[in-house]
Order: structure tokens, then C-alpha cells, then sequence
């Protein structure tokens, strides 16, 4: 892989959006390198890349951070579009109902498996 075309994810290792960002690079053949970050001790890369929250995912693309698993989909998908397949159906109803069940994911099913956690400690 060129230097030009260098992808570089920082992640944690159990986070769910960093997982979501892996599949979507897995999904679409795209060579990456992956930096395991410390969730407590953070490395000046990360908050270099991600000055404002200070957290994971961040992908690296030319050089180039870009923070927030979502706003990764999005870049990833606009970004390689020739010769891979799409994250969201083509069709406009089939794609709304796969951002239903993401969002319904992100924000019923994940506090309460968080929550789940916390209770068990």
C-alpha cells in the first residue's frame, strides 16, 4: 500500500464503533493498519487526530483524521465507491429501514448491554 493511499484505524479493542468502522473496511477490501489505543492513557496520535473528544475510532486516510464512527461510514462509503460493494442498500426504502435498526442499535440496544455490564461489577 502507498504511502498515498495509507489507512490507519486507532480503536479500542471492545468498542462498539470501532468494531463498526473494522467491518466496513473488512466489508469493503480495504487494507488497513490497526493501532490499539489505551483507553486511559491515550496516545498523542489519538489526540492530535481527535483534539475534541479525545476518543475512538479515528481512521486515518493520506494523513488526514477523520473522528466519529458514523461520519468513518459515511467517508469510507463516498471514498471507495469503484470495484466495492455499498454499506447502505441502493434502494432509498431498504436503506432507511438499515439506518432504523443502526440508530434503534445505537440507542436502545447498546446503553441497556452497557448498563448490563456495569450492574455485573
Amino acid at each position: 500500500m502507498g504511502e498515498e493511499n495509507k489507512v490507519t484505524l486507532h480503536g479500542f479493542w471492545w468498542s462498539p464503533y470501532t468494531k463498526r468502522v473494522e467491518l466496513a473496511l473488512k466489508f469493503k477490501g480495504i487494507p488497513y493498519e490497526y493501532i490499539e489505543e489505551d483507553y486511559v492513557n491515550k496516545s498523542p496520535s489519538l489526540l492530535n487526530y481527535n483534539p475534541v473528544y479525545k476518543k475512538v475510532p479515528v481512521l486515518v486516510h493520506n494523513a488526514k483524521p477523520i473522528p466519529e464512527s458514523l461520519i468513518i461510514l459515511e467517508y469510507i462509503d463516498e471514498t471507495w465507491k469503484t470495484n466495492t460493494p455499498t454499506l447502505l442498500p441502493e434502494d432509498p426504502y431498504k436503506s432507511a429501514r438499515v439506518r432504523f435498526w443502526a440508530s434503534f442499535i445505537q440507542q436502545q440496544v447498546r446503553p441497556n448491554c452497557l448498563q448490563s455490564l456495569s450492574d455485573s461489577y
